[in-house]
C-alpha cells in the first residue's frame, strides 16, 4: 500500500492516523523514540505524546509506569481504551482529528522559517496564547513558520507528529494584539504547502469544544476524520500485579 493509503505500522490494526504517535515513533520519528517494551515516547522536552499498543496489556502499563516513574502524570492523547484501576485519571477532554480535504495550500511571503535561536520567543508566544504543548525541543519535530511585526514574533505554526504519509500541523497561535488579521490561516496554509511538497497529507487535532477553530479549519479545507480524546493519568506510587482495568470515557 502506498504511504497515502494509510497502512498502519506493524502491530497495529487500523489506519496510521488511528494511533498517530505510534506510527510516527516507529516511522519518521523513530530516531527520537524512547522505548520500554512496546511503549514508546518522545523525550519529555520534545513532546508529551507517547505511544501505547492498540490494545495494551498489564505488561505494557507496567512498562509505561516504569518509564514515567511512580506518581507521575502521563499524557495519553488519543487513547480510547481502559486504564488500570489504580491509575488516577487527572485530565480528560474530547477532541477531533481533521485531515486535508482540499486545502488551498500556498507559501506565504511574510512567513519566516523559525530555528533554535527563536525558541525562547516561541515559548513566550505559546505562554501568551496556550494553543497546546510546545516545549524547548519541539522544534526538532519539523518545520515551524512565523510572522514578525516590528521584529517581534506575533504568529506561528509548525509540524508535530509524522506518521508515514501524513504530517500534523500544530502550535497554531497568534498574539492577542494581532488577531483578526488572518495570520493563523495564512501560516496553516503555508505549513500545509511544505507538507504537501514532500508528498505528505496535512492533518491536525483540536478540542471538540473549540468550535470556532473547527469552523475555521473546515473553511480552509480540512474535514473531520474522527473524534478522539485527550487525557492524562497518574501512575501509582507502587506498582502491583494483576491490576483490573477501568474504561475511559
Amino acid at each position: 500500500m502506498s504511504a497515502h493509503g494509510g497502512a498502519a505500522p506493524a502491530g497495529t490494526g487500523g489506519h496510521v492516523l488511528d494511533n498517530p504517535a505510534l506510527a510516527a515513533l516507529t516511522g519518521p520519528h523513530a530516531h527520537l523514540a524512547e522505548r520500554r517494551g512496546r511503549v514508546l515516547r518522545y523525550p519529555v522536552d520534545v513532546s508529551p505524546w507517547l505511544a501505547l499498543p492498540d490494545e495494551p496489556d498489564d505488561a505494557d502499563w507496567a512498562d509505561l509506569a516504569a518509564l514515567a516513574g511512580p506518581g507521575a502524570e502521563v499524557p495519553l492523547p488519543g487513547f480510547r481504551g481502559e486504564v488500570p484501576a489504580d491509575w488516577e485519571i487527572t485530565f480528560q477532554v474530547e477532541g477531533v482529528q481533521l485531515v486535508d480535504d482540499g486545502l488551498a495550500a500556498a507559501p506565504d511571503p511574510e512567513a519566516v522559517r523559525l530555528g533554535p535561536a527563536d525558541v525562547p520567543e516561541m515559548l513566550a508566544l505559546i505562554a501568551r496564547t496556550e494553543p497546546g504543548p510546545f516545549l524547548p525541543r519541539t522544534i526538532e519535530l519539523g518545520t515551524y513558520l512565523g510572522i514578525r511585526r516590528d521584529g517581534a514574533l506575533v504568529a506561528m505554526a509548525g509540524e508535530r507528529l509524522r506518521p508515514p504519509g501524513y504530517t500534523e500541523i500544530s502550535a497554531v497561535c497568534t498574539d492577542p494584539a494581532h488577531r483578526g488579521q488572518g495570520l493563523a490561516s495564512r501560516l496553516v496554509l503555508a505549513v500545509a504547502h511544505g507538507i504537501r511538497e514532500r508528498g505528505d497529507i496535512p492533518f491536525l487535532h483540536t478540542g471538540a469544544q473549540n468550535t470556532g477553530a473547527i469552523r475555521l479549519y473546515e473553511s480552509l479545507g480540512f474535514r473531520l476524520r474522527r473524534r478522539t480524546a485527550f487525557l492524562a493519568a497518574r501512575t501509582p506510587e507502587r506498582l502491583g500485579e494483576g491490576r483490573a482495568a477501568v474504561p475511559v470515557g
